[in-house]
């Protein structure tokens, strides 16, 4: 483990992740979906209109929560959720089965095992995939099987609609995943120390002074709510989203497009100088969720891609 709760092996990671979840429940959706949310879920009405779009009426929620976004979609359609939590599962059965959603359309289950993609009922292909919060927690390595799984569970021109944080988000907020972003994945790091020889104390005092343009104390660790991890314990990873663009075309996807959500119209350690302002505006941006600026100034996205 990197740190407290983190454990980037499949079963590990999982099991972290369980552990994570296993006391939200009940309060999840609350918290990131009810009117006290600190700030509004802008991505369940970009979802609903590209569902529409689609024309899709066989919708899977692969990581369903406690059915956060299900519970929007209608009775009209038919809807089916997995999620690895059980806790998770239970909450969605009781909000969805209060719509009229059988019971046995939502079951325990995980975004790495393909049998899961198959609803009890025997229902294997799907208008559309929907998949969200759930990239982050999924190791690097096993990025590739999620977008498989995926396009494997949908019908011929059936659409995924996958959910990542936003890795480029970084280079705008000026904290410690900036810092982060520069030293791992811009800052050719080791490069430059092979290479350096005598300088290598200069170089050091480079990336110190580097490291002092941010502010690494923010944002404060997201904890568990007893003896749990809570998020930023777990794995809780960003993505790329030029490579994992790339990566759905590889796997076989058309049609793969960008749109952004939860944007930031200033960065967000100075936002709280103007609250009002800063919220009327971000939301304003909201409004374009294919707006270039969302590629920094948003802190997440989702894929959508058509199974040929």
């Amino acid at each position: 483990m990197t740190k407290k709760g983190q454990d980037k092996s499949e079963e590990g990671a999982e099991a972290s992740v369980r552990n994570c979840y296993s006391t939200w429940g009940q309060t999840y959706y609350e918290e990131y979906y009810g009117p006290d949310a600190p700030y509004p879920p802008v991505h369940l009405d970009l979802v609903k209109s590209l569902l529409k779009r689609f024309g899709a009426r066989r919708i899977l929620d692969a990581g369903c929560g406690p059915a956060s976004m299900m519970r929007h979609l209608g009775s009209d359609l038919a809807l089916y959720g997995f999620d690895l939590t059980p806790q998770m599962v239970a909450e969605a059965q009781r909000v969805l089965m209060a719509q009229g959603v059988p019971e046995s359309h939502i079951w325990e289950g995980s975004v790495l095992d393909r049998a899961a993609y198959v609803a009890p009922d025997g229902l294997a292909e799907f208008d559309s995939i929907v998949c969200c919060g759930v990239l982050p927690h999924i190791p690097p390595s096993h990025d590739a099987t999620v977008i498989e799984n995926i396009k494997h569970g949908l019908r011929p021109g059936g659409y995924a609609v996958v959910e990542a944080r936003n890795e480029l988000f970084s280079l705008f907020t000026l904290n410690r995943y900036s810092h982060q972003f520069f030293m791992k994945s811009l800052i050719p790091t080791g490069a430059l120390s092979a290479k350096a020889g005598k300088e290598q104390g200069k170089l050091n005092q480079a990336l110190e002074q580097v490291e002092g343009m941010f502010r690494i104390d923010l944002p404060p660790l997201r904890k568990g709510k007893a003896s749990e991890p809570g998020y930023d314990e777990v794995l809780s990873r960003t993505h790329n989203p030029l490579l994992l663009r790339q990566q759905f075309e590889e796997t076989g996807f058309e049609d793969v497009r960008l749109f952004f959500y939860h944007f930031h119209s200033l960065p967000p350690m100075v936002g709280g100088l103007v609250p009002r302002l800063f919220r009327e505006t971000s939301l304003d941006m909201e409004r374009n969720p294919q707006d270039w600026r969302g590629m920094f100034m948003a802190s997440a996205f989702f894929i959508v891609a058509k199974r040929p």
